[in-house]
């Protein structure tokens, strides 16, 4: 059985705490946490997002001060999920990833940004009442980013929405390449490449977003609602450009986007 999670400081529920503690075994490479037993325990989005702080804290991580964060959603009209990520899970470019424990392998090509100052929960909340493009002021860096997806749920991603919410939305690895400086592009023509393996594939203008920064509001909003305000450098990856593409241990996984740069990582 796994062992108890520090739920000191948190608002939370023997049931919640069992679900991060389920999620925390599995990660340690104990049995995978079975979506059937917990799936009652976690409610509505809010538990989710506290499991996932729990499992933060469980890793060693301060959930208010996450240096890395995943946002997106399939749709401008669907609810846009976050996840602040663990440091162990935090790749630079060229990494070999083989140490970490997957269950399973799949890629996101995704673009990151990188804020340009400390964002307060007074402004990000002033973000709700004026444009989207308001916000891409706060961003002074681009760079390509590698999600590698997993699950911690024995149920793998057919496991129920709420709870791969609570495994920080089957987040398993994030690989950053070099940071840029920010210039706005044409997004509907930008060009992406994956390559895993010897195949690779072509993408062009496929962001469900239509422009990465969309997200950043709501984004901002949930990272800073419990009151903690964002430090200049932390950096939000934004979605998939590729869908969920397959990847076995041992392949090599590359992906480049055109006049933004590339990002590698070996599994």
């Amino acid at each position: 059985m796994p062992g108890p999670v520090d739920t000191s400081g948190m608002n939370t529920t023997p049931a919640l705490a069992a679900v991060a503690a389920a999620l925390l075994a599995a990660r340690r490479g104990g049995p995978l946490a079975d979506a059937t037993a917990l799936a009652g325990a976690v409610r509505d989005a809010a538990d989710a997002y506290l499991v996932q702080d729990l499992v933060l804290q469980g890793l060693g991580d301060n959930p208010a001060r996450c240096g890395a964060w995943k946002a997106g959603g399939p749709s401008r009209t669907a609810t846009l999920t976050h996840a602040g990520l663990p440091s162990v899970g935090l790749l630079a470019s060229g990494a070999d990833a083989s140490f970490l424990p997957f269950n399973h392998r799949m890629v996101e090509a995704e673009v990151a940004l990188r804020l340009a100052r400390d964002v307060t929960p007074h402004a990000a909340t002033a973000l709700q009442s004026a444009p989207w493009e308001d916000a891409v002021r706060l961003v002074d860096g681009i760079a390509v980013s590698i999600e590698l997806v997993d699950s911690r749920w024995a149920q793998g991603f057919a496991a129920p929405a709420l709870l791969k919410l609570a495994d920080a939305q089957s987040h398993g690895a994030l690989v950053l390449g070099s940071f840029q400086p920010w210039q706005d592009r044409d997004w509907g023509k930008q060009v992406c490449e994956v390559w895993i393996g010897d195949s690779s594939t072509r993408f062009v203008g496929t962001h469900s977003l239509v422009h990465p920064a969309w997200l950043l509001p709501t984004w901002l909003q949930h990272a800073t609602r419990d009151g903690a305000t964002l430090p200049a450098g932390t950096v939000v990856t934004t979605g998939t450009w590729c869908g969920l593409l397959a990847a076995a241990k041992g392949d090599g996984v590359r992906v480049a986007f055109a006049g933004i740069g590339e990002a590698s990582v070996q599994l």
